[in-house]
């Protein structure tokens, strides 16, 4: 029975065999009820009145019974049940793809850190004298050039240290003066007998000991004169002021740490951002060749800051988080670095020209190594292995598998076998560009 079973599940799946056995099966039907009845009609003794088929008659529904069967069993696709399916099945669909022509581009290499934006110099103006507040020349916020001045003190108590130590000069030149001339005197005195030796000695002495009492007057003005110069505060760099930190009429001394301004120098400006330490050995290799240049972006990454080179790079390497910091410098004209603002490093180490350059997506990874689809001239997939040079930014620098004018498929791999036939979606402009 379970032979018998299989064999009808198995023909149910012909096409001809369906239409025959029901024939079959029709006239099987039909020669059971035509015997059930003759055999009612003989239970009630109807032999009179019945006619019974000849010989002729059930040969023929015999014959016609046994030629449905062999037909059904032995027809045709009988050798192979599910040939005639097969036959009539459709071919698979055409998988749906994207594609983006094969183009040689330039390669940029990019090396990407997180920064920090640092000021090139900065200063905390402090006092360097004692003194009241008479007038302060800045607003806060404001830019300052080189020499402006900022705030001014009362030189009064300066201005008279600086006249008595002019007048005790005027003193002392005085005297310096009256002992050359005793000096001179006693030396004529000495040469004619007049005067002892000793007394010109100390004319002498005299005269050499006022001419450095004038020096030191000398001195003493200087001191005084800074001490004055003090009073007037100027700015020490071009930069952007902060946060007021005095009023005027405030006492300000030399010694106060907050002190009373910051100025903070934004053109040119810099970044220091880190790098893993592998890297060293590839910046250190590209900065051989020339200036490196570097681009700051925001913390996003979506927006393009300002454009720099790279300065320089650490004596050391951080051993504690395996980086290298580097520093960028920036013209900055715009201010759009801000010191203190986080922003991300891009790093121009490596520039390739006339490439094939390919999107990422459209590589794939498989036992045999990296291999492509490309439309081929018949609409069907073509599988090419690749060698691929390095990776960046999601595209792939494609060495050997590839030529340029080639209809690369970029998306809709799932559904790709090689030879497979293609239905393209859409066409990307050049295969740089990424797939959606």
């Amino acid at each position: 029975m379970g032979t018998t079973a299989k064999l009808i599940a198995d023909r149910m799946g012909d096409p001809f065999a369906v239409p025959l056995g029901a024939v079959w099966v029709g006239l099987a039907a039909s020669l059971i009820a035509a015997t059930a009845r003759v055999c009612l009609r003989l239970w009630h003794g109807e032999t009179k009145r019945m006619r019974m088929p000849g010989r002729w008659g059930f040969a023929a529904i015999i014959l016609l019974m046994a030629a449905g069967a062999y037909l059904t069993w032995h027809g045709p696709g009988a050798s192979n049940p599910t040939a005639a399916k097969k036959e009539a099945q459709p071919g698979p669909a055409p998988a749906p793809v994207r594609t983006a022509i094969v183009e040689k581009k330039t390669l940029s290499v990019f090396l990407t850190g997180l920064g920090t934006v640092q000021p090139t110099n900065m200063v905390t103006v402090r006092s360097r004298v004692d003194g009241h507040i008479e007038k302060v020349a800045f607003e806060e916020g404001q830019m300052v050039r080189a020499g402006d001045l900022l705030v001014q003190l009362d030189a009064a108590p300066f201005r008279a240290v600086l006249d008595q130590a002019m007048a005790k000069r005027s003193q002392d030149q005085a005297s310096l003066l009256n002992a050359r001339q005793d000096l001179q005197r006693a030396v004529v005195l000495t040469k004619q007998g007049i005067d002892a030796q000793q007394l010109l000695d100390q004319r002498t002495a005299q005269v050499a000991q006022l001419a450095a009492l004038v020096q030191a007057d000398e001195a003493a003005i200087e001191s005084a004169r800074v001490q004055l110069n003090y009073t007037t505060i100027r700015s020490p760099l071009t930069g952007r002021i902060g946060f007021r930190l005095i009023d005027p009429g405030n006492i300000v001394h030399a010694n106060d740490q907050n002190g009373m301004l910051t100025i903070t120098q934004l053109q040119p400006i810099s970044l220091v951002f880190t790098l893993p330490e592998q890297k060293l050995t590839e910046v250190r290799e590209a900065l051989l060749k020339g200036p490196l240049a570097v681009t700051a972006l925001s913390s996003d990454g979506k927006k393009q800051l300002a454009e720099g080179t790279l300065s320089l790079f650490d004596n050391q390497v951080d051993s504690s988080s395996g980086t290298i910091r580097l520093k960028a410098s920036f013209p900055n004209e715009n201010n759009a670095l801000w010191p203190g603002l986080s922003v991300i490093a891009r790093l121009l180490v490596a520039t390739f020209r006339d490439v094939v350059v390919v999107p990422d997506s459209a590589v794939q990874r498989g036992p045999n190594g990296l291999y492509a689809y490309v439309v081929g001239s018949d609409g069907r997939a073509e599988l090419r292995h690749l060698k691929v040079a390095r990776v960046e930014d999601g595209n792939a620098l494609v060495e050997q598998g590839l030529s340029a004018g080639e209809q690369l498929v970029v998306s809709g791999h799932y559904r790709v076998q090689p030879r497979a036939r293609l239905q393209i979606l859409g066409t990307a402009e050049r295969a740089g560009t990424k797939a959606d």
